[in-house]
């Protein structure tokens, strides 16, 4: 969905910094993941969260928490999560993989695939280009129908979640079509940051004209042959919805609905278990040519952040080069981090959104990171053998 918060990687990343003066950092990822999960749930509202690292090649996880406040509910392996706008990153990927095969170019313009006459999407510049959606450069709106952006300024009341899902509840693609002709774009194109999920849904109609098939098949195929994950999906099946983590918007007590579907679902309806997000990690840290391909920076907005593939890429002292993506909807928030650098891959999330979240679960990772470089500080490994926690 709209990151409500928009993230720029590198430009105010201070996680180093967060450990108390004079603590040593975790000798080992399961100790450092422990602490994280402890640090996070300290937090006011908080009182789940689920850890997926992936270290060198072995693969961490971890559950802490109750769904539920006094229900004794663990999430565990089973549990479904939303991950919100960390889906861009799945949409990313795949339109990374059709640009590999040739099937498609950067420098298309979007209205070759659309299914009318768009001349309100070209400026005197030129028209939008597919690097244009890919790196939120294309000056579109954030969300459409054009009124959900009203309605996200006041993100924190209650009332939110229930005006998203009436503004939803009959949006079709049809009805997008129509909104789309209402678009103005200011321009300048591929210059200027500006965070666009009605550009992410068009990049997943854009794939469907590539491959003549459902964006929903599309990844669900290229997930399954490509990484082994079988439990991430755009739709739950009603047996699926049973494991659904329950979510809480802002301050409110009372659980809240799941996020509406969007027409495609790309900019953020993908749900997912944690040793698939695990599964995912790995993917990404590995030499996939689609993968590779999705983290080529293709917009430099300042010397420690770029755009790739819809990844932001920040570079600091401490992590190096990496990607990284926020995931908010209004009953979960997630950060998932590409550490090159370590061979590191952490995935983080909890069931409830609201406007210190993202700030939380940043300062919560500070140990893992912190454990990383020590152990690379002292030139040891983790163990040879895999660790779930």
């Amino acid at each position: 969905m709209n990151n409500f918060r928009v993230v720029i990687a590198g430009s105010a990343l201070i996680l180093a910094a967060c450990k108390p003066v004079g603590s040593a950092p975790a000798r080992d990822i399961s100790s450092a993941m422990d602490r994280a999960a402890s640090s996070l749930l300290k937090e006011k509202l908080l009182h789940a969260t689920s850890i997926a690292v992936v270290y060198q090649d072995k693969e961490f996880i971890l559950h802490r928490g109750e769904l539920e406040l006094g229900k004794a509910d663990t999430p565990d392996d089973t549990t479904i999560y939303e991950i919100g706008s960390v889906s861009k990153t799945f949409a990313g990927l795949l339109m990374a993989n059709a640009v590999r095969e040739g099937k498609a170019s950067l420098d298309d313009p979007v209205q070759q695939y659309l299914p009318s006459a768009y001349p309100n999407l070209q400026i005197e510049q030129g028209p939008i280009r597919l690097r244009h959606l890919v790196t939120h450069t294309s000056t579109m709106p954030g969300m459409l129908p054009l009124s959900v952006n009203t309605i996200l300024k006041d993100f924190t009341a209650h009332g939110t979640p229930a005006k998203l899902n009436a503004a939803y509840a009959h949006y079709s693609r049809e009805r997008f079509w129509q909104d789309l002709h209402t678009v103005h774009i200011k321009g300048p194109l591929g210059k200027d940051y500006a965070y666009s999920s009605a550009g992410t849904e068009l990049v997943a109609h854009t794939l469907e004209k590539i491959y003549g098939e459902p964006y929903e098949s599309l990844l669900a195929t290229f997930l399954a042959r490509e990484a082994g994950m079988h439990n991430t999906q755009l739709r739950l099946t009603d047996k699926d919805a049973a494991r659904l983590a329950p979510g809480y918007h802002s301050d409110n007590p009372i659980a809240t609905t799941p996020m509406p579907q969007l027409p495609w679902g790309a900019a953020g309806n993908v749900k997912s278990t944690m040793p698939d997000m695990a599964k995912y990690l790995r993917l990404q840290l590995g030499a996939h040519p689609a993968v590779r391909e999705s983290h080529l920076p293709l917009v430099r907005f300042q010397d420690d952040f770029s755009i790739a593939y819809f990844w932001n890429i920040g570079k600091t002292q401490q992590l190096g080069t990496h990607y990284v993506h926020h995931g908010g909807v209004p009953r979960a928030q997630s950060y998932i981090y590409i550490v090159p650098k370590y061979q590191l891959g952490v995935f983080i999330i909890t069931n409830q959104s609201g406007n210190d979240t993202a700030d939380a679960l940043e300062r919560a990772l500070a140990p893992i990171f912190d454990a990383v470089e020590s152990m690379h500080g002292e030139g040891r490994q983790i163990p040879t053998s895999q660790s779930q926690i």
